[in-house]
């Protein structure tokens, strides 16, 4: 065992991917949860390098960790990494659908591959992911799915396609928990709102514009998105089930 030992938590010894894990939430979360005990698996498109890096820095802790290559708009590589992850640690507790993509612009200038693509990945890849970790989760599991809280509100022009389908995984999230209860594996949504990443920085020619939304004008932070990740997934977030929870600063208050 490499570096120092984490502190003892209910999600030792659990297994949790994190589907795009390079960078941003899907980094954060994965970090936080094996900061809680859990050993992780993360997958990514292009940024290996960045991939292996965090996979590197969780193994440093003492925990295992794993990074696949998997692009979620194939579904057959969504399936592949989550039976590479039970090959490889013996079973699956935590999926997180983590990976998503942004697009903006007219809804007119939009094109029938740009709807394919952001429903392939935003939508049909938490489908698939979920299924198929599903047969291999025990009774105490979690899925959990990461929307945003554009699912429930649109607040400027030119987001259409992306707010349809981050609102698609409210419906997807509250049926699957009723398919799924019945075999104890919870189901819950969490939806950010602005949170200082690469992808969305605080200091971003729309930060401003972002913050003027928020009751309170501060960027969200990508370790307190995985703070509540890392509840849900806990002992204690047992009955957070179809449920959303919106971290957004009171964006949608």
């Amino acid at each position: 065992m490499k570096g120092t030992a984490m502190p003892s938590s209910d999600l030792n010894g659990k297994v949790a991917l994190v589907t795009g894990g390079s960078r941003g939430l899907g980094a954060a979360i994965a970090k936080r949860l094996a900061a809680e005990g859990a050993n992780v698996v993360l997958t990514y498109v292009g940024s290996e390098e960045k991939a292996r890096a965090v996979a590197a820095e969780i193994e440093a802790t003492g925990r295992r960790a794993l990074a696949i290559r998997a692009d979620s708009a194939d579904p057959a590589a969504v399936v592949r990494a989550v039976e590479e992850t039970v090959r490889a640690f013996g079973g699956i507790d935590i999926l997180v659908n983590n990976a998503g993509i942004w697009m903006d612009g007219p809804l007119l200038e939009a094109t029938i591959e740009d709807f394919n693509r952001i429903i392939a990945v935003n939508v049909r890849a938490v489908f698939v992911a979920a299924q198929a970790a599903a047969r291999h989760m025990k009774s105490g599991s979690r899925i959990i799915n990461i929307g945003s809280n554009l699912a429930d509100r649109v607040h400027s022009p030119y987001m259409t396609l992306y707010s349809m389908s981050k609102s698609a995984l409210v419906g997807l999230t509250k049926g699957m928990a009723r398919d799924f209860g019945p075999s104890g594996i919870s189901v819950s949504l969490i939806s950010p709102g602005p949170t200082d990443t690469d992808m969305n920085p605080a200091n971003g020619a729309h930060a401003e514009h972002q913050r003027s939304l928020m009751a309170i004008p501060v960027y969200g932070r990508a370790d307190e998105v995985a703070g509540l990740v890392a509840y849900v997934a806990s002992a204690e977030g047992r009955s957070a089930n179809g449920a959303q929870w919106v971290i957004d600063g009171g964006v949608n208050a």
